[in-house]
């Protein structure tokens, strides 16, 4: 996805949720699918046939239905009376040493070369699985059934917090150790089977240091497939 605040800086942060008493039609209108949810949600952002949309989003489920959050460089419009649209102009106000709560859902990856040269982008979490089998020359995880194997939420803890910390000076913060908390690891997979992408949700608390870094990054998004919904980051102020 293109930086989309350099395309426009008039952005909009906004909620979709379902209209009170339209359930039934939502659970028959909303999408399932990482895959489908990136178009679906071209028909709240009308514009002439051909026109990019530019926008990032998040699905969160509340009580078996979903509501999005969107930041975009134009106003969403509900195509239908079945679901409902908060917006508000989005440019927030950010001072070097504020602090603040944030939440992210993001797709970590690590990039290599093979002997080639030709890149190649990993799950970070199956990256680190791959190493550690290497030191002990095994094939499968299932072959791993020491005592000594970390357990699943343990290696998306650390490859998470690493991942993220790296990242943590080109966005302009310093994360909080001891709040940041990386869950939700899921992989998700194609028609075919084959993974497509992997996702993990993080929280925590940050300190800014670069403010216009974060500008950048609340705008643009953090790591790859946001057309599948990672890459929002949300802040709010502690407390």
């Amino acid at each position: 996805m293109n930086d989309i605040a350099s395309q426009n800086p008039a952005m909009h942060f906004s909620l979709i949720t379902p209209t009170p008493g339209h359930e039934r039609e939502v659970a028959r209108d909303w999408i399932r699918n990482a895959y489908e949810a990136h178009q679906w949600l071209w028909r709240f952002l009308p514009a002439q046939p051909g026109t990019e949309r530019r926008f990032l989003f998040r699905r969160r489920d509340v009580d078996g239905l979903p509501r999005f959050y969107l930041v975009s460089d134009r106003e969403p419009v509900a195509p239908t009376s079945h679901w409902q649209v908060r917006s508000k102009p989005y440019a927030p106000e950010l001072q070097a040493g504020d602090r603040l709560v944030f939440e992210l859902r993001a797709n970590p990856v690590v990039s290599t070369r093979n002997a080639a040269g030709k890149a190649a982008r990993h799950d970070v979490v199956m990256q680190e699985k791959t190493r550690l089998l290497k030191e002990r020359s095994l094939e499968r995880w299932a072959d791993w059934t020491g005592p000594d194997r970390p357990a699943l939420q343990d290696l998306v803890q650390r490859c998470g917090s690493a991942w993220l910390h790296q990242r943590s000076a080109a966005l302009g913060v310093e994360l909080d150790a001891a709040t940041l908390r990386v869950d939700g690891y899921e992989q998700h997979r194609g028609k075919a089977g084959a993974l497509r992408f992997s996702s993990m949700d993080f929280s925590g608390h940050l300190r800014v240091l670069d403010p216009a870094a974060l500008q950048r990054a609340l705008m643009a998004g953090v790591g790859h497939a946001k057309a599948f919904g990672c890459g929002l980051l949300l802040i709010r102020p502690i407390g």
